[in-house]
Parts: structure tokens; C-alpha cells; sequence
């Protein structure tokens, strides 16, 4: 028996914010202090950095949950699933459904549930949970689908990441320009086909590494406001990921008895363009050779980071055919990698 992916699905917002809708923005340091350097200049070296010129921002009216029920009604269709025959709804996001203007969080109920409630699942054992695991929640979970499929506790999941990131940013830091909105889901099931997942790894480095992403005050927070917003260590992560993320590829990949000349795609996290090319060249150095070309499919620079989404909705979008030079054929061997809070990283070895 083998575990696969039967069918994805994506969703993103209409909405597009560009880069120069960030000119008229006041950024300040994390000590309160205005930029001496105008925004022009911070904003040409941000894309420099991270690739990003354009993100998308959900609708006012809109939530995550929304948003994963989007998500989820393509892949169950894409599956050709009866959405009865569903065991596990796996909802992996950081922040639940905030509310436009609002800052507090609400993940009661779960948002697996909500979107089984939108769905009208009526089979009472299709059991609902949340995963909050940083970035890599989504693959997290979809190894925790493999889990089950494998020990006979389910047949089919559905597995959905899914963050609205621009109601959690303060929009005094320079950072709050990475972030973004999406969703992405995929069916798991069991198959006897010659394909699906043929190794996972997974880590978490929570001593000196656990805060490099975390919950803070606005870097222009006025006196008596206790108002939190997502917060980064960005060197650091860079720093932590370049070096720990391609560890656990090369592992994952030896793992499966997969050889680097055999993988045909890298879908890493679209957590900045820079980091995931330094990622990409580190692991083939590793094998001491040089990535070809075409290797890794981005779409950052159109729909920015979005956290747990940013997998699923590159895989769904290669599937569907959006980006010539990345196509996927039966038997190609994929990579699928990501890193986040926690500090969290984890990766799969795929058979399509």
C-alpha cells in the first residue's frame, strides 16, 4: 500500500498588494526609531531580498476557515472523492479566523470543523483537528495523514493550509511586506499504485532557536497599547535554515534510496526567494553537484508568503499547468520542504 496525493486545491485572494502600496507606510526599528533611508530604498532592497513584488490580502469579509473551504472544495473535486468517505479533516494554520479590524484570534471551534460544518459532512467519524506548527504545518500534517492511513485508522484525509497573515501585521515593520494571504489542500489516500510518499523527516529546535519567530509589539506601539503582531528574527531564521533544511533533505532523500539525479522538483516553503535558492544550492553541493535549472518552481514573487499555504498552493498551481517550464510527469520524484516557528523544519519524498 502506498500513500498519495488523489487530488489539490488552492485558493487565493483577488486582492493584489503591490510594493508600492507600501510607499506611503511609516517603518520604524523594533526600538521605536524612524528609518533614515526612504521607503523607495527600503522597498527596492526588500525585493532584492526576498524577490516579492506583489502578495495578495483576503477581503474583508473573508477568514482563513474561508478560505481552507475554498481550498477544499477544489481538491475533493480534483479527487472525484465522496466527501462522506473523509476520516480526518487535518486544518494547519498559526493565527485562526481574525477578523477584519480586529486583533483577537478566535479557534473556537476548530477550523477543521468549520470547514466541515461549510462542507455538510454528516458522517460523525470524520474526525476534525487543527495543527499549529509554524510554516511547516501542512506537511506536518500530511505526515500525520500518512500516519493514519498507514495503521488502518483512515482511508482519506483532507489536509488544508490556510493563513489571512496580513490581519496579524504590524504595518510599522519592514517585514510586514513579506507576508501574505492564500490556501492550499490535498486529499490523501491510500493507493496500489507505483506512486506517493516515500520518506518524511521532521525536527524541532526549540532551545536558543525556539523565539526566532514569535508574537511582539508594534515597533511603533504607543504607550499603554499591548496589541501583538508576528514578529522575525530574520537573519536568524535565514541563518538556521540554510544550514538545517538541506541536512534534512539530503537525509530524507537517502532515506528513500532516491539519488539526486532522479529528483525533478523541489517545492520548498515561499518563506523568501534568496534563502530558498541558498537552500536548493547547499543540498546539491551536499551530492557535490550543481542544481539544473528549472529545479525549483517559485511563485513568491507574485503572491508573497503565505505561510502554511505556500506548499500546497505551488504544488496545486505546477498540477494545474500555470508555469511552462515546470511540468509533472508519472513517476517524477519531488521534494517537498519547508521550515518556521518552533523553530520547526520537515520535508517529504515524493513518487508523482
Amino acid at each position: 500500500m502506498n500513500i498519495c496525493f488523489t487530488g489539490t486545491g488552492h485558493f487565493l485572494p483577488e486582492k493584489v498588494q503591490s510594493n508600492e502600496d507600501f510607499l506611503a507606510h511609516e517603518f520604524y526599528t523594533e526600538d521605536g526609531e524612524r528609518f533614515s533611508n526612504s521607503n523607495q530604498e527600503i522597498i527596492e532592497k526588500f525585493k532584492a531580498i526576498t524577490g516579492i513584488q506583489n502578495r495578495r490580502y483576503i477581503d474583508p469579509a473573508m477568514l482563513t476557515s474561508d478560505m481552507g473551504y475554498e481550498a477544499s472544495k477544489k481538491a475533493i473535486a480534483d479527487a472525484d472523492l465522496d466527501q462522506e468517505q473523509i476520516d480526518y479533516i487535518i486544518f494547519a494554520h498559526n493565527f485562526g479566523d481574525v477578523r477584519h479590524g480586529e486583533t483577537q484570534t478566535d479557534m473556537l471551534p476548530s477550523l477543521a470543523s468549520r470547514v466541515k460544518h461549510r462542507l455538510g459532512i454528516k458522517n460523525p467519524k470524520c474526525i476534525c483537528y487543527d495543527m499549529i506548527f509554524g510554516c511547516p504545518g501542512w506537511i506536518e500534517a500530511i505526515i500525520q495523514a500518512k500516519a493514519f492511513i498507514r495503521s488502518n485508522m483512515a482511508k482519506n484525509c483532507l489536509v488544508i493550509g490556510a493563513e489571512a497573515l496580513s490581519r496579524v501585521v504590524d504595518h510599522n515593520d519592514r517585514d510586514s511586506m513579506i507576508f501574505a494571504d492564500g490556501a492550499g489542500a490535498c486529499i490523501v489516500s491510500a493507493t496500489e499504485e507505483n506512486r506517493g510518499i516515500l520518506a518524511h523527516s521532521s525536527a524541532t529546535l526549540a532551545n536558543d532557536e525556539a523565539f526566532y519567530l514569535f508574537f511582539g509589539k508594534g515597533n511603533c506601539a504607543a504607550p499603554g497599547d499591548d496589541t501583538r503582531y508576528i514578529k522575525m528574527l530574520g537573519r536568524k531564521v535565514y541563518e538556521l535554515a540554510v544550514v538545517e533544511v538541506p541536512k534534512a533533505m539530503a537525509e530524507c532523500l537517502d532515506e528513500a534510496g532516491v539519488s539526486i539525479q532522479e529528483l525533478k522538483k523541489v517545492f520548498l516553503h515561499q518563506a523568501n526567494e534568496k534563502m530558498d535558492e541558498a537552500m536548493v544550492k547547499r543540498l546539491y553541493r551536499h551530492y557535490k553537484t550543481e542544481a539544473p535549472e528549472h529545479v525549483m518552481p517559485m511563485n513568491i514573487q507574485e503572491v508573497g508568503n503565505n505561510s502554511v499555504a505556500t506548499v500546497p498552493i505551488l504544488l496545486d498551481m505546477v498540477r494545474r499547468g500555470a508555469y511552462q517550464e515546470h511540468q509533472l510527469s508519472k513517476g517524477d520524484v519531488i521534494l517537498l520542504a519547508s521550515v518556521g516557528a518552533g523553530m520547526n523544519l520537515n520535508c517529504i519524498v515524493y513518487r508523482y
